[in-house]
């Protein structure tokens, strides 16, 4: 049937981790890259700030080669200085759990520094023995950090993850000579080949093995029986460290059948506070934490994959994959460094939440309309991305359990997220709103948005419903429009009780063409006695920053005298045409007077440009109400 893999995929496959016969195999790999969605919104890459761990310098312990070091098991080192047994870890090994969010790795790296090791090591071709690439890799590394810098960029870009042998381990060989003479293994052969090569490079390095949330993994599910994974320790400057090559290489497919190379550069010497995420390891020690998690917490914790911690984001609420709607209600939040974009979905489509960005994050409330469980994806990218990156990448995803239903939270399906003001509406010139909030609840059916524009900025608007009862261009008349220098105001007039979507958009002024959406409202009314008429229809020569004083009402009443009250500048003459014509005189910047409404369906206001000028211009239209 349908089966996610825990990092937002769901297409039809094969239960994972069972092998023909029904019996669990050992599930090893891969974080799955999740899917691509692709944004309206161009943005760039976040930068992930390496902090240096304890800022006083590390002692360098080089390793006595000479006295009593064993032989590696039965390989002969022809010409390589013999490692040292690897020392369990202790005290000064350990990191502090839970994270303190500094720094992605457990020493200070500069990966800048690294480009042309990266770069030598991936052209690197020697494939008749481990010995010689060792040999040839290690040339250009000065320290022990850059010889397993050079191994490890040579494993993730050389040896490929072995789908068929996978399924047919039988036939597998993990020895690092024939992981080496094949060029693809599984887990195990990644690992042991990573040790093997480290110790011919004189850098003592263990294989670890464990349990991985890796592909295949369901939230909230337990481990049993044998390890799945393989990884490795590596010993550098006076401290063990982690790293996993089979992750780091790139993923396989949802239907276990192809490998791609994508280099993840977050598995190289991984906080331990962050490994353990979807690493656990056989023995506890090699957690490399204080305090040690247990079996039942590594299940139960949420899993944040490599791509949550390299767009910098930092802590969910809750920390638990599985929640419980409250009276239909479900809350997610999500905190990072910088400005990042979110999306969500659950259940596959993005409906049924309300999301708010904040700067240092987002919040999501969740109203589900059916009961049962729903899986609830989020995803998110770089608010500043470089084309190559520019797609949401799923980062983290829960399982939501509803009980009961608010149907009262139904949201119009014209509501765009994120809703409400934000970051990115100040970005585009949009700052400070009156309301902060993303919905508005009105009582008498009228309601009035302020903002200041930092550019120069033409705003268009509309209002949607669900329903026919507002035509598009409807939408758009029942929003009034002022502004006044570098204020604008928005003054809508609800045309009935319900839930309402206000969408603003802008374009520079210079440009000629389309405005671009930059974000939206939600206004609910519950009051049934709420019929506002549309706001007058206006024409081109109406500028932006004329306003209308009276009448508001785009439907005046039969066979009354309406006054008029316009504020309008640099024209010389205005006239209101109904069944006759009435000139409004001005007054202190404001056009008034009054017109009789009787024997005629429509009222137009027109303008003399120029007192020469012999003709006038439309500037607003009223309908006039049918006895």
């Amino acid at each position: 049937g349908l089966e996610g893999d825990g990092n937002g995929n769901s297409r039809s496959q094969p239960p994972q981790g069972t092998d023909l016969n029904g019996r669990r195999g050992p599930t090893d790999l891969h974080e799955q890259t999740p899917p691509i969605i692709s944004g309206p919104d161009k943005g760039t890459q976040v930068t992930v700030e390496i902090h240096h761990e304890d800022t006083s310098p590390q002692l360098i312990k080089r390793l006595s080669l000479g006295k009593g070091s064993q032989r590696l098991r039965g390989h002969d080192n022809k010409g390589f200085q013999k490692t040292e047994a690897p020392r369990p870890p202790g005290a000064k090994d350990l990191h502090v759990y839970p994270w303190d969010k500094s720094s992605l790795k457990s020493m200070p790296v500069d990966l800048e520094q690294f480009k042309k090791l990266d770069d030598y090591a991936l052209k690197v071709n020697a494939k008749n023995s481990v010995e010689e690439l060792v040999k040839a890799l290690v040339k250009q590394a000065r320290t022990d950090l850059e010889k397993v810098r050079v191994i490890w960029m040579w494993i993730c870009h050389h040896i490929e993850y072995d789908v068929v042998g996978y399924h047919n381990k039988s036939q597998l060989s993990s020895k690092p000579r024939d992981v080496l003479q094949m060029g693809k293994s599984i887990c195990e052969g990644y690992a042991e080949l990573f040790e093997h090569m480290c110790s011919l490079a004189g850098i003592q390095c263990k294989k670890l093995s464990g349990h991985a949330k890796g592909h295949g993994y369901k939230t909230g599910q337990t481990f049993t029986g044998d390890s799945d994974h393989a990884w490795n320790a590596v010993y550098l400057e006076g401290r063990w460290h982690l790293l996993d090559s089979t992750w780091g290489s790139g993923s396989v497919d949802d239907s276990f059948t192809k490998f791609t190379y994508r280099y993840n550069e977050f598995y190289f010497l991984t906080h331990p506070a962050l490994f353990i995420n979807n690493h656990f390891p056989d023995n506890s020690n090699w957690q490399l934490l204080k305090p040690t998690l247990t079996l039942k917490e590594f299940e139960n914790n949420m899993l944040h994959n490599s791509n949550f911690y390299m767009l910098g984001l930092l802590a969910t609420h809750p920390e638990t994959p599985i929640i419980q709607t409250v009276n239909g209600k479900a809350s997610v939040s999500v905190e990072c460094r910088s400005s990042t974009l979110f999306m969500f979905k659950l259940k596959g489509a993005e409906e049924q939440g309300l999301m708010t960005l904040e700067k240092h994050g987002m919040k999501l409330d969740i109203y589900p309309q059916k009961t049962g469980s729903h899986k609830l994806e989020i995803f998110a990218k770089p608010s500043k991305a470089e084309a190559s990156d520019d797609v949401y990448k799923c980062v983290v995803e829960y399982v939501v359990e509803c009980e009961s239903v608010d149907k009262a939270m139904r949201f119009p399906k014209d509501l765009h997220q994120p809703v409400g003001p934000s970051w990115f509406s100040e970005r585009q010139g949009f700052l400070r709103p009156s309301h902060r909030k993303p919905v508005l609840h009105t009582n008498d059916g009228r309601c009035s948005f302020t903002f200041t524009l930092s550019k120069d900025i033409s705003v268009l608007t509309s209002l949607h419903t669900d329903g026919s009862s507002l035509a598009e261009d409807m939408g758009r008349r029942h929003v009034l429009q002022i502004q006044r220098r570098n204020q604008v105001e928005l003054k809508v007039h609800l045309p009935h009780a319900g839930s309402f979507v206000l969408k603003i958009y802008s374009k520079k002024k210079s440009d000629p063409g389309n405005y671009d959406y930059i974000f939206n409202y939600l206004i609910k009314c519950l009051n049934t006695e709420v019929k506002w008429p549309a706001f007058p229809q206006s024409y081109s020569k109406w500028l932006q920053d004329y306003e209308i004083l009276e009448p508001l009402s785009g439907l005046l009443p039969a066979n009354r005298n309406v006054q008029f009250r316009l504020k309008m500048h640099g024209i010389a003459k205005v006239l209101v045409q109904a069944e006759n014509t009435y000139p409004l005189t001005q007054n202190k910047g404001v056009w008034e007077g009054t017109c009789s409404t009787s024997g005629c369906r429509e009222v137009f206001v027109m303008v003399h440009e120029n007192a020469n000028h012999t003709f006038y211009s439309h500037v607003l239209k009223y309908e006039v109400e049918t006895q």
